[in-house]
């Protein structure tokens, strides 16, 4: 009987063929013989256990890990020792994992919707033939016109969503809330190059951060963690000194050794400021050539109308903030930023996300030119590319812009298929932009979620095929940021699906659906594994990297057993010409930030959202090891809290507890109080990550507890440059509700207190960075 890729997903659910176990902990390195059973029976009883390399699905950032199996059951996650951009370092959100794969709430089967679109009323159906059937006739009938929204996918199975996408004349998309267009932009644009850098904190002297929070959610915090404790307690160094500049008190900035609040917006006219200051000083780097960095008299003239003098007060900078002038305050920071070398100048999150933060962020990078921190130790480490061909390194993904073109697509009929895959848009978009009304109100849309768990947008659908979540199935990634060199990371199956689920792997039903129309020359593999096999074969035929093989067979196992392939001599460039006149063309094209909506008035605040620290933008909300624990900060957990300076819970009369509505031009939300002296007078910030309407009980709104979606409330303006959404660009008002409920959080009564400070030592902080 001939295989078909039909005939593959039925018997797929037989076991996880081929893992390969590793060196693993409380193991002796090369002590155990790799071993590859065909399949892991449940009732395996050793008496030993195993360790399995793989990847964490849980972080954007898909840390290397490794994970111990007893008797067919996955039992604990912890990082990877040999993986090189966490080195054996982990999140808290890799160990949720385990919850993931045995949540009481996963998707069982295949689902078809009974009920009106968005009741999440469904009745379970079988694979075959109703679902891979149904998703056949819609793919013929509708394929032209659909839209395939993932999560941002690299590697191959980023290589095989958007060849399908292709195939059947379709569109594919990454989704993020927050996205890092804006970022890679600007990456672009500085340093021309196309891959996220890395920066080399660990040996680092001076570390100068605008608005990034890489200690906690930005990009790649556990490789920015282990760099930072490298920067702080490295041996035979001195101890660095870090800045954090920053609209809010956020764990980066409760490290740094002095956090200058400043007005969201003002990131880039006060890194000019600085510019200004180590030109006109003549302060820069041996080797330097400011003339052409500058762009001449021309150049000049454009940054001296950022002097310290008038950017202070525009970015709201007082001598309360600064602890004496801020004039001086800058030029201070100018020279020892210059002096102190290796520095590295770095710039994210709130920075980018006003709409002129692709300008701040611009800005910000030139910065290294300047110190001449590109390319060296201790500064920006610029990235290689892919090792494969046509493979990429980095996922498509879409901006704001694009999401409001879907969804008046949608609207208009020209869009008549989603495809949904690791991506909730309908909570994680603003809900000013009616995506949810546009899917419910499409006629003739067909919506099918490949989601192994029910979410906002998953209850939309008219059919649900659940994938397989990432312990039980195939893959692999190309680390971005990469440590400096070309980075592949390996993901294998190390158990089976528990006996009462029937997932199946999402990038193999693409497979299947490729043959069943006739599409197999654009995507020729029979499944996803021998995918990944061929990815191998080429590795292996590059003789080179980490791995030393007599076959390819051998070479294999090995990538598999060590969760990855690495060459530390294939490195990104390491000199780098700054374009003409940058410093020029960044001054010239300055914009001062706007935020539409409400009006800045004295009864309104700059609202600065963030990425919750395991929740990040409700995407891990369904998984109760995260939910509980706490704000590294606050220490809440489970809620929606709404952070308050004490003058403004003065002026509204508020203590901690008290509900708060907060009001937007477009919505308003309710969120719990809590009071801050850490928080600056004409801000408020909440976190991501709560409000779902629909899936497991513990993501969804819980009696008792707040839980609200701060997008509801975002003004939906467009970063200048790259239609991302400014999602640090709204103002909002504050009422009280006049209702109370206990905070959840485990500092217990004691709060947060300012500490003494002298001129020119730290600002606020409520720990000390040392001791954090």
């Amino acid at each position: 009987m001939k295989l078909t890729r039909r005939n593959f997903l039925a018997w797929a659910g037989i076991g996880a063929v081929g893992a390969v176990a590793c060196e693993g902990f409380g193991i002796r390195y090369g002590e155990l013989d790799i071993q590859s059973p065909v399949r892991l029976p449940e009732d395996l009883v050793r008496g030993t256990d195993n360790w399995y390399a793989s990847l964490c699905r849980v972080c954007p950032s898909c840390e290397g890990i490794v994970v111990r199996v007893m008797e067919g059951r996955a039992k604990k996650v912890q990082g990877n020792p040999f993986f090189p951009t966490n080195q054996g370092k982990s999140h808290a959100r890799c160990e949720s994992g385990l919850q993931a794969l045995y949540h009481p709430d996963r998707i069982p089967s295949p689902l078809r919707r009974s009920g009106p679109r968005g009741s999440g009323q469904f009745l379970p159906v079988s694979w075959q033939p109703n679902g891979i059937d149904s998703l056949r006739s819609a793919l013929q009938a509708r394929g032209s016109s659909s839209v395939m929204i993932t999560e941002p996918l690299r590697g191959h199975l980023g290589l095989l969503a958007s060849r399908f996408a292709s195939a059947i004349g379709g569109e594919q998309l990454g989704f993020e809330s927050l996205d890092n267009n804006t970022y890679r932009a600007a990456v672009k644009n500085v340093f021309q190059q196309d891959n996220l850098p890395d920066f080399d904190l660990e040996n680092s002297k001076f570390i100068l951060s605008f608005g990034a929070d890489f200690l906690s959610t930005w990009i790649s915090p556990t490789r920015f963690n282990r760099g930072y404790g490298e920067f702080r307690q490295g041996e035979h160094r001195d101890r660095g000194m870090f800045y954090q500049i920053d609209s809010r008190f956020s764990m980066t900035a409760a490290s740094a050794d002095k956090w200058l609040p400043v007005r969201p917006g003002w990131e880039g006219h006060i890194a000019l400021s600085l510019a200004q200051v180590i030109v006109a000083e003549n302060l820069q780097a041996t080797g330097v050539n400011v003339d052409a960095l500058v762009g001449g008299a021309a150049g000049t003239q454009a940054l001296n109308n950022f002097r310290p003098e008038l950017v202070a007060p525009m970015a709201g900078l007082t001598s309360e903030m600064t602890g004496g002038d801020p004039v001086e305050f800058l030029k201070n920071l100018a020279r020892s930023f210059a002096k102190t070398r290796p520095a590295v100048a770095i710039g994210g999150g709130s920075a980018g996300a006003t709409d002129n933060g692709l300008f701040n962020l611009e800005a910000i990078y030139a910065l290294n030119y300047l110190v001449g921190s590109v390319g060296v130790e201790g500064g920006v480490t610029l990235n290689p590319g892919s090792p494969w061909d046509n493979v990429p390194a980095a996922g498509k993904v879409g901006s704001l812009a694009d999401w409001t073109r879907i969804t008046e697509q949608i609207r208009s009929g020209q869009t008549k298929m989603l495809m949904l895959h690791g991506a909730d848009p309908v909570h994680g978009l603003p809900e000013s932009l009616r995506l949810r009304d546009a899917i419910a109100q499409a006629e003739d849309l067909f919506v099918v979620s490949f989601s192994p768990f029910l979410d906002d947008t998953s209850a939309m659908a008219d059919l649900i095929l659940p994938d397989r979540v990432y312990l039980e199935d195939w893959g692999d990634d190309i680390s971005e940021p990469g440590p400096g060199y070309q980075t592949i990371g390996m993901q294998q199956p190390v158990v089976n699906p528990l006996a009462d689920l029937d997932p199946l792997s999402f990038p193999d039903v693409l497979l299947t659906m490729a043959q069943e129309l006739g599409k197999e020359s654009q995507l020729p593999w029979s499944n996803f594994k021998s995918m990944l096999r061929e990815g191998s074969d080429a590795l292996f035929a590059l003789n080179r990297g980490s791995i030393d093989a007599a076959s390819a067979d051998d070479f294999w196992n090995r990538l598999l057993q060590r969760g990855g392939w690495w060459d530390e001599k294939s490195t990104g460039p390491t000199k780098v010409q700054a374009p003409n006149g940058l410093l020029r063309s960044i001054a010239e094209k300055a914009s001062d930030p706007e935020f539409s909506g409400i009006g800045i008035d004295s009864d309104s605040y700059y609202l600065v959202p963030f990425s919750h620290n395991t929740l990040l933008d409700g995407y891990n909300g369904h998984l109760p090891w995260l939910q509980s624990a706490p704000d590294p900060l606050t220490t809440v957990t489970w809620q929606t809290w709404v952070e308050l300076g004490d003058s403004t819970a003065e002026k509204l009369d508020v203590k901690e507890g008290d509900i708060i509505r907060v009001e937007s031009s477009k919505d308003s939300i309710r969120a719990v109080a809590y009071i801050s002296p850490a928080v600056p007078p004409d801000v408020v910030s909440i976190p991501l990550g709560q409000g779902r309407q629909h899936g497991s009980d513990y993501a969804t709104d819980r009696p008792g507890s707040e839980s609200s979606n701060v997008m509801d409330i975002l003004e939906t303006t467009q970063v200048k440059g790259t239609g991302s959404l400014a999602w640090a660009g709204t103002r909002v008002r504050l009422f009280k509700t006049g209702e109370s409920v206990s905070i959840s959080k485990l500092e217990g009564d004691t709060r947060a207190e300012e500490i003494g400070t002298t001129p020119g030592e730290e600002i606020i902080k409520t720990i000390k960075p040392e001791n954090h």
